[in-house]
């Protein structure tokens, strides 16, 4: 059997170091900050998350682009012509075009390359919720597993990854259309700080409202705490808007509950970013259901 390798979108949200090691292969996203278009690439060159997020907090706007199927045809041919097969793991199709461009891709290239397989799985996922479950992906075929396996296994098992997360601002939700501009005044006047979820179907859902920042951040854990399966097992992803210290608050908060294997912490990118803002912490797990 011939080998094969997982690739992912941006928007995983994996460290560079991460994707490195795990040799994933991720294809960049786009956005547009106030009419200047960037690849989401930031420790390629691109614009750092920091300065990102500071302009955000000035309010400029950003805007995001799906991956078309041009740019799919291109990146999936090169990985072909290396004489590899593709299992492609993408952020949820419910909230991005994305998946959908891939699967044109995938029927053009099968018609030229009928030796070839090439797999593209909806994660219904999103940041590093997608990443985690690329991460886990990843270990498994460390382990062995064969492409065909890994697919089933992915598919078997996207549905138990956990995304629980709150924002720091309501207005980039407004934006989204999340809330109401009549809600994220009210609620930033109250300092309303709500928690939310990706749903089985990979759509971004609100779930409850706390009142500040620290109870927000209990909340996250009580999900844990409720639907967590053999934490000790996994290492646990946060993520998190240019707010490390808080990232760090709650995975001191998690280590007092649980002994879990590790974390990895990473600054949610700007594709992600855009919609949730700074300030944002969220979190990742496998669970008994999302």
């Amino acid at each position: 059997m011939r080998d094969y390798i997982i690739v992912t979108d941006s928007t995983a949200d994996l460290p560079g170091y991460l994707v490195k090691e795990l040799g994933i292969q991720t294809i960049p996203l786009t956005f547009e900050l106030e009419g200047v278009s960037y690849k989401d690439e930031p420790e390629n060159g691109g614009l750092s998350l920091h300065e990102f997020y500071e302009r955000l907090r000035k309010g400029e706007k950003s805007v995001t682009s799906l991956v078309n199927t041009e740019a799919f045809l291109v990146f999936f041919e090169s990985l072909i012509q290396t004489g590899k097969d593709i299992l492609y793991i993408a952020f949820s199709s419910a909230l991005s075009g994305t998946y959908n461009s891939s699967l044109l891709a995938r029927e053009e290239l099968l018609e030229k390359y009928t030796d070839s397989k090439i797999y593209c799985i909806d994660s219904k996922a999103a940041s590093a919720g997608e990443g985690l479950l690329v991460y886990t992906a990843a270990k498994k075929k460390a382990e062995g597993l064969n492409i065909d396996d890994l697919n089933d296994w992915v598919i078997n098992n996207r549905l138990n990854l956990c995304h629980w997360f709150t924002v720091d601002d309501l207005n980039h939700l407004k934006r989204g259309g999340r809330v109401s501009a009549f809600s994220a005044s009210i609620g930033t006047a109250l300092n309303v700080k709500p928690i939310l979820h990706v749903d089985n179907e990979g759509r971004l859902i609100p779930m409850e409202k706390v009142r500040g920042r620290k109870k927000s951040l209990y909340a996250l854990l009580n999900h844990m705490i409720e639907t967590c399966t053999n934490p000790e097992e996994q290492v646990i992803f946060i993520g998190h808007g240019d707010s490390l210290e808080d990232a760090e608050l709650l995975a001191e908060l998690i280590r007092e509950e649980f002994n879990v294997k590790g974390f990895v912490i990473n600054t949610i990118g700007p594709v992600i970013g855009t919609h949730s803002g700074p300030g944002t912490i969220a979190l990742f797990f496998f669970g008994k259901e999302r």
